[in-house]
């Protein structure tokens, strides 16, 4: 099962995520209410994936994917907000978002970019593994 650290400082979006994803198949194992909180719980528990909302306390949502990145390359990002402008959602990206999801979202559309993180990595190899 999928682990996954979401970061919202809205205590409400952070229930509705967990409930959300938990209903999909998947494993919140880490609710953070900061960029900076989200960082270190992913250097601690190197989640499968991070919903990292843009507008936090401490450190906004694009700062932490940019650390979040630093301590792995391959770390899987959604960012989400309510503000989902062009110049917000290239940040996102060049941040190392693999999506962008506008606030409020819808349960499906939250789904589709979960699912579309761990399709997008089937075919490519993990370290040590073999080759069939």
């Amino acid at each position: 099962m999928p682990k996954i650290i979401i970061c919202d400082d809205a205590r409400y979006v952070r229930v509705v995520l967990r409930k959300t994803l938990e209903e999909a198949g998947y494993e919140v194992v880490w609710e953070a209410a900061s960029g900076e909180e989200a960082v270190e719980k992913y250097k601690e528990l190197r989640p499968d994936a991070v919903i990292l909302d843009i507008v936090l306390p401490q450190m906004d949502g694009i700062a932490a994917a940019r650390q979040i990145k630093e301590l792995d390359k391959d770390a899987r990002i959604i960012m989400i907000s309510a503000y989902g402008t062009r110049p917000k959602i290239l940040k996102a990206i060049q941040a190392g978002a693999r999506d962008f999801i506008v606030k409020p979202f819808q349960v499906e559309r939250l789904i589709e970019a979960v699912n579309k993180v761990f399709t997008s990595d089937r075919g490519k190899k993990s370290e040590g593994e073999a080759e069939a």
